[in-house]
């Protein structure tokens, strides 16, 4: 899910989605029941995952479609003229789904076992956790192809799902609402500033990661009798 940004229809876009409403709204409904289909897997692998594992392996789930506006806007700066058909064939972003889990190890627990289902087709993987954007920002998203179920044919949408840590979304969420305020002076300096945070925060899932690991190792003793050796 990109940054929003704020966009405006004008009144010749305004005529353009009102002479497609019928399709549009049927479209958008279409990607809704997809969003719903990867967001029933999730919170299935969720439980199944809690039995297994004694815990969740992520904390929450958020989904959102694209607002009219943020389709056009998305479109125009494609330089791709607004239709229904081009909206499905460009854009892989309509229906969007977050996870936040505590450590990155859920993360890619959780992205395996859900390709792995046999109906899900894999369009993208973009893994900004071993491999960060420049500023900073860490997270996993996958493109994902699932079938729909409509009372006249089977169809194939497509949905985006972005998965973070808790720490990675409290960055994200904050470097969206520093860098993007108008009239800032300097800039650079924030910026750098932001990719260190970025930084420590990534330290601090991986130290994390590691404490829970220990006190899963010490459970897993206690519960065996066998005595455990840190050789570290």
């Amino acid at each position: 899910m990109e940054k929003r940004v704020e966009y405006t229809l004008n009144k010749e876009q305004m005529k353009k989605l009102e002479n497609v409403a019928g399709d549009f709204r049927n479209l958008m409904m279409q990607y809704e029941c997809a969003m719903l289909e990867v967001q029933t897997k999730l919170e299935v692998l969720n439980k199944e995952l809690a039995i297994k594992n004694s815990r969740n392996p992520f904390e929450s789930i958020k989904c959102r479609l694209k607002s009219p506006e943020s389709i056009f806007g998305k479109l125009e700066r494609r330089g791709i003229d607004f239709s229904v058909e081009n909206v499905e064939k460009n854009l892989n972003d309509i229906a969007g789904i977050r996870v936040i889990c505590s450590f990155p190890d859920d993360i890619y627990m959780l992205v395996d076992c859900l390709t792995a289902q046999d109906d899900i087709i894999l369009v993208e993987k973009k893994d900004y956790i071993l491999n960060p954007k420049p500023n900073g920002y860490r997270s996993l998203h996958l493109i994902l192809d699932i079938p729909i179920f409509l009372t006249e044919e089977k169809k194939h949408m497509r949905v985006e799902v972005q998965f973070r840590t808790i720490a990675m979304d409290f960055w994200a969420s904050l470097e969206h609402k520093l860098k993007y305020k108008k009239n800032i002076e300097n800039a650079e300096s924030i910026s750098e500033e932001l990719k260190y945070c970025a930084d420590i925060i990534s330290q601090l899932d991986r130290r994390m990661e590691q404490i829970r690991t220990k006190i899963d190792n010490n459970k897993y003793y206690s519960q065996t009798g066998i005595v455990s050796v840190d050789t570290k």
